[in-house]
């Protein structure tokens, strides 16, 4: 007889569904909807002395892309305030014009370039092996994921971001919404250097912690965004009327997955990451973008521009930016500005924090 109960314990336990870890989703999205906080970096230092004879080069992916454009005008706010000369390259995610900055960079008598927003460092060796042996440091902001990606060796620094709780604060969030019965269609270009620790967490996410879920994902380069991006979008979600979110793993990719829900007729939520302009106006003025996980601008580039400093000087480096990401939906939207701006709805304690470690009044 205790066989038997033991059996039908046994099996009863197996038979089970196994449950979404709501709690923990839960948790993880009241964090990040909190007030960004400052948390310093490193020790305070003096800024000024330490870069009165010094310059920085930044070359971006591309300044086509709003999302590089602002990180690049916080690396020139940064240097306004500390004073010293900064350049921002001009390029259009074109690979000869990222050698043609740094080759700029050396014939100037610059002292640092920093490779910033997910410009791939990696296609660059030759021209970054030629700059270092002119003097110059290289190093790159917000492009490798803190915790899973490694900074190549050829690179002198990195500052680097924490991709995988912007990819879990994304999947914890759908999982929430549809009470762990999500079936979502992942969106990324895999050339880009980000993109592989943001989708692979989202994706992994909801495999460990919500049994019900389902995903597909779907590699759409940046060059094909405007001729594949819509139709990729329309024909999964006309052949899976199920699909319940896109979750492009950036902002500027819900440019077109937005007609694309519009028309299939889908009733599928957007959700994504970068907390740009056009897609927050979008969560503000419609119905389709649902939340949207952002991080200031410019406090990335200030943050970037304290890593650099910090390296220049000799100082303990900084591997990964200080900047706290930040659930936007329709209860906050409001504070991100009409039309809404990279900067605003995140407060303003970053300016205040880096001065004073920067020692400036």
């Amino acid at each position: 007889m205790k066989k038997l109960l033991v059996s039908t314990l046994a099996l009863t336990a197996l038979a089970a569904p196994a449950l979404a870890d709501m709690d923990a989703a839960k948790a993880l999205i009241a964090k990040y909807s909190q007030a960004p906080t400052f948390t310093a970096p490193g020790a305070a230092f003096d800024a000024k002395t330490c870069m009165a004879d010094k310059k920085i080069f930044v070359i971006p992916l591309t300044n086509a892309n709003p999302f590089n454009a602002a990180i690049s005008q916080g690396f020139v706010d940064a240097a306004g305030i500390v004073g010293f000369e900064l350049r921002d390259w001009e390029t259009q995610m074109d690979p000869a014009g990222w050698i043609q900055g740094i080759n700029t960079a050396v014939a100037g008598g610059y002292d640092l370039i920093d490779m910033q927003g997910g410009l791939p460092p990696e296609f660059l060796v030759p021209q970054i092996t030629e700059a270092q042996a002119a003097g110059l440091k290289v190093t790159a902001a917000h492009n490798w994921d803190a915790t899973t990606q490694q900074t190549p060796d050829f690179m002198d620094g990195a500052a680097n971001t924490d991709y995988v709780t912007v990819g879990h604060i994304i999947a914890a969030w759908t999982m929430v919404q549809t009470d762990g019965k999500v079936n979502a269609l992942v969106l990324g270009p895999d050339e880009i250097t980000p993109t592989a620790p943001l989708r692979d967490s989202i994706l992994n996410y909801l495999k460990d912690n919500c049994p019900d879920c389902k995903t597909n994902y779907i590699n759409v380069p940046v060059t094909e965004w405007a001729t594949k991006g819509q139709p990729a979008v329309q024909n999964a979600l006309l052949a899976d009327p199920t699909i319940n979110y896109v979750l492009p793993v950036y902002d500027s990719m819900s440019g077109f997955a937005v007609p694309a829900i519009q028309i299939a007729g889908s009733s599928a939520k957007i959700v994504s990451y970068n907390g740009t302009p056009f897609v927050l106006d979008m969560m503000r003025e419609g119905d389709i973008v649902e939340m949207n996980v952002g991080e200031s601008l410019g406090w990335v580039g200030m943050a970037a521009v304290d890593a650099d400093m910090r390296l220049l000087c000799g100082l303990d480096p900084v591997t990964k930016l200080n900047t706290p990401a930040f659930i936007f939906t329709d209860e906050n939207v409001a504070t991100a500005g009409d039309p809404a701006t990279f900067n605003d709805g995140y407060g303003d304690v970053h300016t205040a924090g880096f001065k004073a470690l920067w020692g400036i009044e």
